[in-house]
């Protein structure tokens, strides 16, 4: 839909609000970790110490806790059945680190008791992955051929993408509220628990903007098409 002087107001309407949400999302994660990554843990524990602590807690046994290289490489490998922890949290005694480890264990857990949501969010993902590729590519060729199905498949195929960040949101947030009952469980301290929800708090944010980047992204799809038909 475009207003009086081509504005695109399905850009404004959607695109715009979720950019300015995005940007401060991202502030509130980076200013979040960097505050938690100068907080020392609560017992000295390091992130390899956390994640061990919430399988243990949970009777989960067979799991292996390794480093892995890079930044913000974290996480669980169902195949493997091995948790990998980023070099900045496998050795270091943060809470930012114990929080992030925690909740990579509480995905370990998902797995150990068959947590549903998760074998879910596994079964799309194979039309997620050709979704990512192959919605934008398909629906473009549908604009500049004037063919309405082409344009149909890439939203259809787009729409496996939202419904994995829908099934991701539940998923991550499930893994969190393990690890962190499992720290509470433990007897970690008032500090220490409230440093390590502050943390899962912050990384849930990312997974609310990849939603709401998905739905958008989505819904941007839609006008574009509905205004193509609207111009015949």
């Amino acid at each position: 839909m475009r207003y009086g002087n081509g504005i695109d107001l399905s850009y404004v309407v959607l695109v715009l609000p979720a950019l300015l949400f995005t940007l401060w999302a991202q502030i509130r994660v980076k200013t979040t970790f960097a505050k938690y990554q100068k907080v020392a843990s609560d017992r000295n524990m390091t992130g390899a110490d956390a994640a061990r602590l919430v399988l243990e807690q949970n009777g989960v046994t067979g799991v292996t806790v390794t480093r892995v290289a890079g930044q913000l490489t974290d996480h669980y490998d169902p195949k493997e059945n091995v948790i990998r922890l980023s070099e900045s949290v496998y050795d270091t005694r943060t809470a930012a680190a114990v929080g992030v480890a925690a909740h990579e264990a509480g995905h370990a857990v998902q797995y150990a008791v068959d947590y549903a949501p998760i074998r879910l969010r596994s079964a799309v993902i194979p039309a997620t992955k050709i979704g990512t590729y192959a919605a934008w590519t398909l629906f473009i060729l549908g604009m500049v051929m004037s063919f309405k199905g082409l344009q149909l498949a890439g939203i259809i195929l787009f729409s496996a993408c939202v419904l994995f960040q829908l099934l991701t949101l539940p998923v991550e947030i499930n893994a969190s509220r393990r690890a962190v009952k499992s720290l509470e469980v433990s007897g970690l301290s008032d500090e220490g628990l409230k440093a390590a929800k502050s943390v899962l708090t912050a990384a849930a944010l990312t997974y609310v903007v990849a939603l709401a980047s998905a739905v958008v992204n989505l819904l941007r799809l839609i006008s574009l098409f509905n205004s193509g038909r609207g111009r015949r």
